[in-house]
């Protein structure tokens, strides 16, 4: 099983990712636990170019292709092999997340983002999206009471940005519905927990 988390800044992704791969582990399944951009040597380092600096280093179009080369190579090293040798695998933002990004909010051409997802993603789509959903004025409060380091770059693009990212992954959710599940992240940790483990048992 391929399931992804995808959602803005300060939803509380990580920690529900972590929640989730737990409970499966106790249920025996083998779980790989990864994250965009990152999970490869190269990936990582290619984040740290994404997720830092000034929020105008990088036009939109730039930042889809690098998602894209660091997705590539996660594909080959992670991905692929584990969803072939049967293990569950947990990603922490996949495609869902420049076209949200880069395209619905950044205006990267969706056409240069259907071509790079239909090259390097191709059949290897997810059993389920979960999408968290959360006003972004509360996220990004909550983004920039956490320590993320130098990891700020996307939350410094400002309100109007993130509102636009908003709309753009509510636009996928309601674009494929068998796979995108909403997730009410205003909720507590808990209750968002026990959200997630329902839509995955259906």
């Amino acid at each position: 099983m391929f399931i992804t988390f995808e959602g803005g800044e300060g939803t509380g992704k990580s920690t529900q990712i972590k929640r989730l791969a737990e409970r499966l582990n106790t249920l025996g399944q083998h779980v790989i636990l990864t994250r965009e951009p990152g999970g490869t040597f190269q990936g990582e380092a290619l984040r740290q170019i994404l997720v830092t600096g000034d929020t105008k280093s990088w036009s939109a179009e730039a930042e889809a292709l690098l998602n894209y080369a660091a997705r590539d190579q996660h594909l080959r090293q992670i991905i692929r092999p584990a969803l072939a040798a049967g293990k569950t695998v947990l990603c922490d933002r996949y495609m869902d997340s420049t076209r949200a990004y880069q395209g619905f909010a950044g205006d990267c051409p969706l056409t240069l983002i259907d071509a790079l997802e239909n090259q390097i993603v191709a059949t290897t789509r997810p059993n389920f999206t979960l999408i968290f959903d959360l006003d972004p004025q509360i996220g990004l409060a909550r983004a920039k009471a956490q320590d993320k380091g130098r990891e700020d770059r996307f939350e410094r693009k400002g309100l109007t940005f993130h509102q636009r990212l908003r709309q753009g992954f509510l636009t996928i959710a309601k674009a494929d519905p068998a796979r995108c599940k909403l997730i009410d992240a205003s909720q507590s940790i808990d209750q968002v927990a026990e959200q997630i483990w329902a839509q995955i048992h259906v």
